[in-house]
Parts: C-alpha cells; structure tokens; sequence
C-alpha cells in the first residue's frame, strides 16, 4: 500500500515531450587535424564557424593542424618566472632602489628610529 508520497504517473527521468519547432540542429562540418605522431583527430564545428588553426590532439597532447603532410612542431613552453623575474621586467634598478628606500624609511618611522 502506497504511503502517499508517491506522484502517479511519473517515472525517473521523465520529462514532458520536445516540441520539434523548438529545436532545430546547427548545420555542421567536419574538419581533420593532425599531429607530429601521425593522430588524426576528427571534430565537428558549425558551419558559419572559422576553422582553428590548432587543436590538440587527445591521444599525445600535441598540436595539430589540418594540413596532413606539414603539422605543427612542438609548442616550446616558457620556462617558470619568479615574482622578483616579472618586477624586474616592469621595474628598473633604479626605481626598485627608490621603492626600496621608501618603504624602508617608512618602517624606520613606524618603529620611532631616524
């Protein structure tokens, strides 16, 4: 016997019909990439769409691009870069020198010193 908690006439999942008016699919186009490997990588785009000029491949990770007989090398990656490294490219010597001396006479004023 039911406990009443129960809604008649619905089941998991079940959602109310899809009216076709609604949804009408994008025209598409498939375009082919390949890799240094030899991957070929098929992905569907719009139409209207531009075509990337890479796409990495999900088997290695490498570039590729659709021109079989001539993929993409090897993306060289930037080495890491500390936080003084990215100062220093928007900073002279000069100017640290001057913060330098500013945030320290500020400290020697804080604490009571000359």
């Amino acid at each position: 016997m039911s406990n009443g908690n129960v809604i008649r006439g619905a089941r998991v999942g079940s959602a109310p019909p899809r009216h076709p008016e609604r949804h009408r699919p994008v025209p598409c186009r498939s375009v082919s990439f390949w890799c240094r490997n030899g991957h070929r990588t098929d992905i569907r785009i719009a139409a209207e769409a531009a075509t990337p000029q890479l796409w990495d491949c999900p088997r290695c990770g490498l570039p590729a691009g659709p021109d079989a007989q001539d993929p993409p090398g090897r993306v060289t990656s930037e080495p890491y870069k500390t936080h003084l490294a990215y100062v220093k490219e928007r900073r002279t010597d000069a100017e640290g020198e001057a913060i330098l001396a500013e945030a320290l006479a500020a400290l020697r004023q804080r604490r009571g010193g000359s």
